[in-house]
C-alpha cells in the first residue's frame, strides 16, 4: 500500500474511533467493533461494524453516522458500511444466518417486467438446489405479494423487532407490500423510502441462504444508492425491453453499478418477441435484438431473451410463477438457463471476489 493510501486509512481509523461505542463508551476501533476495513483506489472505503448479541438495533443509527463521518473525509468518494450481529442460535427462529451471494435485479426504466423476471429467476435458482431468498425493494410499487400469491399475509415479528420472512415456492421472501395496505398510495419522500429499504435489509431473519435476489425499484436514485452502500453485492442483472428508450435507461442503470464497483453479470431482454398461439407467427412488437447489441456495445454479457407470452402473464397474475407451475415449459427453461449462467459467473469469480467482499451476516 502506498503512503497516500496508508495516510487515508489512518484518517478513516481515527474518524471511526472518534465515534463512541454505546456499550463500552470507547471508540469503535478501540472497542473492536470495526472489521474488514479496506481503503481502495478512487477513494472507496468499506468496513463492517460488528454489534454484540441482542442489541443490533442500537447500532443502526451509529452505522449511519459512521458512514457520514467517513464520507466527509477528503478524498473519500464512496463508503460501504455493513452492520452485522452475532447472536446465539436460540435468539429467534432460524438464528443468525449467512447470506452467501446477493444479486440485484435492476432496470432504470419501469414497465419492463423486471419484477416478473426477478421472481422467476429466484425460483430458477431454487430449482438448482440453492437456498434462495427474494427481497422486493420497490417501496412505491411492491409486486411480490401478487406474484407470489401471498397477498394479505403478514410476516411474524420475532424477538428484537426482527421480521420473519414469508415462504412461498421454496423461497424466503420479504416486501414492503407485506406490511402496508395495498390500496394505500406510498406518498414517501426519499428519506422515508431509504429508511424502509434499510429496515428490509437489516431487520429480517433470512437464516442461511446461498443466494438472495434483490428486486430493485426502477431508477438510479436514493434507494439504489442506499442499497449499494449497505450490501456487498455479488453483482447485478439488468432487465430491458428491446426498444431504444428502454435501452437508454438500461445503459444508465448499468453505468450506475459500474461507478460503484458492482459487477454487472449481463443484460436480459424481456418481452423480446411474441409468437401467436393460434398461427405460430412471430411478431417483434418492441423490435428485437436491441439488448444483445447494447450488451456487446457496453462490454457485458447478453444473458438471454424472454418472450412476451400470455402464459407468463397469466401465471404471474395468478401468483403461480411459470418456473414453478410449468417447470418443463420452454419459458421456464429460459429463466433456468439465465440463472445457471449467472451462478456459473459467481462460481468462477468467487475466488477473486472473496478477499474484497466483507462477509455479510443478516439476521
Amino acid at each position: 500500500m502506498n503512503n497516500r493510501l496508508a495516510v487515508r486509512r489512518e484518517s478513516v481509523e481515527e474518524r471511526l474511533d472518534a465515534i463512541r461505542d454505546p456499550i463500552t463508551g470507547k471508540g469503535l476501533f478501540t472497542s473492536g467493533r470495526i472489521s474488514g476495513l479496506e481503503v481502495r483506489d478512487g477513494g472507496k472505503v468499506s468496513f463492517t461494524i460488528e454489534a454484540p448479541a441482542g442489541v443490533a438495533e442500537h447500532y443502526v443509527a451509529l452505522r449511519d453516522r459512521a458512514e457520514t463521518e467517513v464520507r466527509a473525509l477528503d478524498g473519500v468518494k464512496a463508503v460501504t458500511a455493513v452492520l452485522t450481529a452475532h447472536e446465539p442460535k436460540s435468539a429467534h427462529a432460524g438464528g443468525v444466518g449467512a447470506v452467501k451471494q446477493i444479486i440485484a435485479v435492476a432496470s432504470a426504466k419501469g414497465g419492463v417486467g423486471k419484477s416478473t423476471v426477478a421472481l422467476n429467476l429466484a425460483c430458477a435458482f431454487a430449482s438448482l438446489g440453492l437456498k434462495t431468498g427474494l427481497l422486493d425493494l420497490d417501496v412505491y410499487g411492491p409486486s411480490a405479494p401478487t406474484l407470489l400469491g401471498v397477498a394479505g399475509k403478514k410476516p411474524r415479528m420475532l424477538e428484537g423487532k426482527i421480521l420473519e420472512p414469508l415462504e412461498a415456492f421454496g423461497l424466503k421472501t420479504m416486501s414492503i407490500g407485506y406490511l402496508v395496505d395495498p390500496a394505500s398510495p406510498m406518498i414517501w419522500r426519499g428519506a422515508m423510502a431509504t429508511s424502509a429499504v434499510r429496515q428490509m435489509i437489516d431487520e429480517v431473519a433470512w437464516g442461511d441462504l446461498d443466494v438472495l435476489l434483490l428486486d430493485l425499484p426502477p431508477g438510479t436514485g436514493d434507494v439504489q444508492l442506499t442499497l449499494v452502500q449497505r450490501v456487498p453485492l455479488a453483482g447485478a442483472v439488468i432487465v430491458s425491453t428491446p426498444q431504444d428508450i428502454a435501452l437508454l435507461d438500461a445503459r444508465k442503470g448499468l453505468n450506475m453499478f459500474r461507478k460503484v464497483d458492482v459487477p454487472v453479470f449481463g443484460i436480459v431482454e424481456n418481452m423480446s418477441y411474441f409468437v401467436c398461439p393460434h398461427c405460430g407467427e412471430r411478431s417483434e412488437i418492441f423490435s428485437h435484438g436491441g439488448a444483445r447489441a447494447e450488451a456487446e456495445k457496453l462490454g457485458t454479457d447478453f444473458l438471454g431473451e424472454i418472450p412476451l407470452h400470455i402464459a407468463i402473464r397469466e401465471t404471474s397474475d395468478a401468483g403461480t410463477p411459470i418456473t414453478v407451475s410449468a417447470p418443463d415449459s420452454e419459458h421456464a427453461k429460459i429463466y433456468k438457463d439465465i440463472a445457471a449462467r449467472v451462478w456459473r459467473k459467481i462460481e468462477e469469480g468467487a475466488g477473486a471476489s472473496a478477499a474484497r467482499a466483507p462477509r455479510i451476516v443478516i439476521q
